[in-house]
């Protein structure tokens, strides 16, 4: 059920980011990746800005249906509604945030595009990628081979 891809603090040098499952997939505080990613002493008007300025660049029709709000646990106990998005939604705003720490998240996305674009050309990459992931997984050859097959 939990298996879906999830952004974990300790990427983002151990700053709490505020998650939770809803509708079969993660949800992440937009502001606390924001913060994280941003050094901001305001993350909330850093993220209000940010909204902005990509309904400028017309990013905004893609983001406005994906990013609702959940009520997630704040510092004084209680719960307060807050922008979340999903995984595939938060590294789209990741890519528009201007910072060093940005930059890595940036750089892993042009890679793993880059190796998506490879597969669609020659899927013998997927099958040995596969494998290979399999066996660090502890996988036996005979298991793979049945999956592969």
């Amino acid at each position: 059920m939990k298996n879906s891809i999830t952004l974990s603090s300790d990427i983002f040098d151990g700053s709490e980011i505020r998650k939770m499952w809803h509708k079969n997939r993660w949800f992440f505080s937009v502001v606390d990746i924001v913060s994280a990613l941003s050094g901001s002493d305001r993350p909330r008007k850093y993220w209000n800005d940010l909204k902005t300025q990509l309904s400028q660049e017309g990013s905004q029709i893609e983001l406005s249906g994906k990013i609702g709000q959940l009520k997630l646990p704040a510092p004084d106990g209680k719960k307060y509604a807050t922008d979340c998005a999903d995984t595939e939604t938060m590294l789209r705003i990741i890519q528009s945030i201007p910072s060093p720490k940005a930059e890595p998240f940036k750089t892993w996305l042009a890679k793993v595009g880059y190796e998506r674009m490879q597969e669609v050309s020659d899927p013998e990459i997927v099958l040995n990628r596969s494998r290979e992931l399999w066996q660090k997984h502890g996988r036996s050859e005979n298991w793979i081979q049945q999956r592969m097959m």
